[in-house]
Order: structure tokens, then sequence, then C-alpha cells
């Protein structure tokens, strides 16, 4: 039984797009088409931003034959700044990409965050990896693009997908040549004005931009201290804004305008110089700017997560103002859930549930982290109450309590996933411990799971195939045994082998005969 054909109408100008771009690596294409067939893949994904890429190595990992299509030629000329959070910091550890990513970050303290209210991150978050790793968006997005690489994922730079046809057995992608790729699962990563969302014909409810900020890098041409001493005056009366030094004379700019304009169209140097301005009666002499963007505080949630064999992740499903940095971190959680159940259905082995787990475990963590961004995007309000909430909160986050529960959740440390009634770790990530092969998630790097047994009793027995297994009485545990999925996440907590045998069906289906 066939749906009905989508096809792609001319871009718009639809201001909740977010999408970005990395090098070309348009040199690696699609197989040849099998006798004038189209060529198939297992997925193809569109979009090649940070989910897109995080996707296809998590795929690769699985042997799953993997397409991305990216509409962008080359990247943007500027470099953006971005965060990487915790929970994000360790899922590049799980995958072995640690390192290599910390070449090219700084690391910050993990602090400050929510609405920006300047206090210091708690003591003792429950993570190896407690920072902030601040890091170039092409460095990143060019990291994580060469990791899906090198595992063996194929990018298509320049490609525009103009509409596809899903089916009971796959989906059929046409290309705005006329090309045509063939694929069991389709997966848009393609930002907040995605293709394949509005194609399907998911909902996209929330509420549009009402103010507009501009963001960029520059140099000044004016002392650090009455920079410091202006920013002061106005902080008092307008949020967001900042002149904050970045280091090689430059300057973090964010300024608010009045109005809301065509995202599509970047801003001018002459755009911040008015509205700082505007603002604080001097444009501080801003020059020589290395990137310059604009940001609204547009706020949707996709209504569904999957429709057949077409799935969303990233910006494509849920669009937020970045005030928090969550942005980013967010698709690439989103990835990390999704690889491993996408996966494990086309390998034949997924629970018959599972992937529809995706939705119902990321879809509420979305709406938690709207929500947030809602509630800081209130308390950066120059009006007279949300100001004195701010101060209220400011006043409450010197309990530690409360400033650690905003820490993790800013950070996606604090998530738990509903896996029904059990110890509180159930459902929860776990943290890098150590254990006798040195580090935790030194041994997640293929993306299986890992039943780690502190009793020497236990066996993943059928499920060798999908499971490792470490037996080490002196992991840094309080609970005997835990059965981890794939994405780092507790599936189980006990001693006896028949109940994990129940678990370890749940998670990765029936065991090899």
């Amino acid at each position: 039984m066939h749906s009905p054909r989508f096809t792609a109408e001319p871009p718009s100008n639809d201001p909740v797009e977010r999408d970005f771009t990395v090098r070309d690596v348009s040199g690696l294409r699609s197989p040849a088409s099998d006798a004038g067939r189209a060529p198939m893949f297992d997925v193809i994904i569109a979009g090649c931003g940070p989910t897109g890429a995080m996707l296809a190595a998590e795929l690769r990992l699985h042997d799953v034959r993997v397409l991305v299509l990216e509409k962008e030629t080359e990247p943007k000329s500027f470099v953006r700044i971005v965060g990487l959070h915790i929970r994000s910091i360790e899922l590049m550890a799980m995958r072995g990409l640690l390192e290599r990513v910390l070449e090219h970050g700084r690391q910050r303290p993990a602090g400050g965050f929510f609405a920006a209210i300047g206090r210091p991150a708690p003591k003792n978050l429950d993570s190896a990896h407690a920072y902030l790793l601040g890091i170039p968006q092409p460095v990143i997005e060019r990291l994580l693009e060469e990791h899906a690489i090198e595992l063996g994922a194929q990018v298509r730079r320049g490609c525009v997908m103009a509409g596809f046809e899903q089916d009971d057995e796959g989906v059929t992608v046409e290309l705005a040549d006329g090309e045509q790729l063939r694929s069991r699962y389709l997966v848009g990563c393609d930002g907040g004005r995605s293709t394949v969302r509005k194609l399907l014909g998911v909902g996209f409810p929330g509420e549009p931009s009402r103010t507009e900020t501009l963001m960029g890098e520059m140099e000044v041409g004016v002392p650090q201290e009455e920079i410091a001493a202006k920013v002061t005056e106005v902080g008092e009366t307008h949020r967001p804004f900042w002149l904050r030094p970045f280091g090689e004379g430059v300057h973090s700019v964010v300024v608010p305008i009045a109005g809301v304009s065509d995202r599509a169209e970047p801003p001018t140097l002459e755009d911040f110089k008015q509205a700082l301005r505007t603002i604080a009666g001097t444009d501080f002499g801003v020059h020589s700017p290395r990137w310059l963007s604009r940001f609204g505080d547009a706020t949707r949630l996709a209504e569904r997560y999957r429709v057949g064999r077409v799935l969303l992740a990233g910006d494509a499903a849920h669009i937020h103002p970045p005030i928090g940095g969550q942005g980013l971190n967010l698709g690439v959680q989103d990835a990390f859930n999704l690889g491993w159940k996408l996966a494990a259905q086309i390998r034949g082995w997924a629970p018959e549930p599972l992937l529809d787990t995706y939705q119902a475990e990321r879809r509420p963590v979305a709406e938690d982290v709207l929500d947030n961004t809602r509630a800081q995007t209130e308390l950066l309000s120059a009006e007279p109450g949300p100001r004195a909430v701010r101060r209220l909160l400011t006043e409450l986050m010197d309990f530690d309590e409360v400033n650690r529960h905003l820490i993790e959740k800013i950070t996606a440390i604090g998530i738990r996933y509903d896996f029904g009634a059990g110890p509180d770790l159930l459902g929860r990530r776990l943290r890098d411990i150590d254990v006798k092969q040195g580090h935790l998630y030194g041994l997640l790097h293929r993306g299986r799971g890992l039943l780690l047994d502190r009793t020497e009793r236990l066996t993943v027995g059928g499920w060798s195939d999908r499971v490792d297994y470490l037996a080490d009485p002196t992991a840094a545990l309080d609970v005997p045994c835990v059965l981890l999925r794939p994405d780092g996440h507790v599936a189980w907590v006990g001693d006896d082998q028949q109940d994990l045998d129940g678990h370890l069906s749940r998670w990765f289906g029936r065991p090899a005969d």
C-alpha cells in the first residue's frame, strides 16, 4: 500500500530555520544504480549538521548503509562558538571522540547557564566531565562528519530533495535534478524549516518570534573598563545584552533590537552599530566582524517524530531560543538515542516497540527544554514582574539543591527515561566510572550494550552479538549489576539471571540461536 507522494515547494522565508553547514566532502558519491533502478540504502539522512552527522556515525557502527544529503555545497563563512554541555561531552567520550574534540575547544566552568544568572556550578556534579566546552561550530560539525565518513557513511553535497514517497518497504527520494534514491528509512535532520517535516505534513505548533537579538563576534575600539561599566549599567534594564572579551581583541556581542525581521537575511555591521547606539548610547567602535547573525525566540515542537518510515531529529523536530546553549546538544542527543534503535530495526533484531521509544523518550525531553527556555526568556525581561522573579530565583540558587537541579536540567545529566518502576538509577545515564579496564566509557566505543557484573555470576548468553560483558567486582557501583543500552542509559539493575534475560529481550530482542 502506497502513501501519497510528497513534493517540495519553493523555499519559504519561514523565520524559524536554523540550518548550519560544514566543509565540502562531495567526493563520496552514492553507488551506481542496479539495472537502472534507484540506488538502495538502509537510511538516507537529510542534513549534515551535527545531528545528521552524529546519526550517520551511530548507524555505521552497526554496518548500516547510510547516505547523507546536504543541500549546501560549501560551509558558511562565519565561525560561531557553541558550547558542548556535560552530557554531550560524555557522548563524545563514549564513542572515543573526546580527545579529538578537546584539542579544538576551551574548557569553562559549568555554571551560570540558567538565564545567565551568575552562580557557579555546585560541587561534585555527577560526571567525570563536569565542564562546558566552547568550540567553533564549523569545527564540531567537521569533526562529527569526519567521524561518520571514517566509519563508512557517504555524504553528498549540493543535493536538494524535491520530494519523496514511502511505501511498506521503503522510501523513494527524488532530488531536484530528477535523480531518484531508494532507502528503507528517511530521517529529516534538515533544520527548523525542515523540508522533510513539511512534506510529511507534521504539525509544528508553538509560538512565533516576538523579539529578535543580534549576535556576533567583532573587535571594539574602546577600553575594556569603559565597556564593562556600560554593560553593567545597560544590563540593569536590557537583557540579553553584553560585550564579552573572547581573546585576541575580539568580543562576543549580543544586543536586542526592536521588531522581528527576515532571519534569512543576515545582519550587517551597521545594524549592530545602530542597535548598540540605541541601547547603550555608543557603538563602542565595533569593527572587523568575524561573523554576524540574528536569532528570535520562536518556540515550536513537532507533533510527531515518526510517520511510518520517516523520522525527524534535531531542529527539524524542535526549535527554541538559544539561551542556555541547549540546541545543538539536544539534537546530538536525539541522534544518539535514535541511532542504535534504527540500526536494530534494520539489522532485524529490534523488539517490536523499540523504534517507537525514540519519540516516547526524546519528545518529553524536548518539551522540557522548550519550557525551560521559555522561563529563561521571561527572566531576561526588563519588566518589573520578571525582574522581581529573577531576583528571587537568584536568591534561591544559593541553595545547592536548586542550583544543582537547574544545572542538571540545562546540561541534560538529570534526564531519566521512564522504564517503569525500579531503583532510582533505572532509566538514568551512568557516569564514566572506574572499572578494571580503565574507564567505563572506553568500553562503549562500538555502540553496543554492556552488562557490568560485580557478582561475576551472570551472562549475556545469546545476546553476545549485541551486548558486551564485563565481570568486575571492583567497579565503582553501589548496585550488584547494571545493563547499559548503547546510549549509556541503565536498562536494568539487579543480580537475577532470569530477570536479566527478560530485560535483555525487552531492549535487544530475541537471543541468537
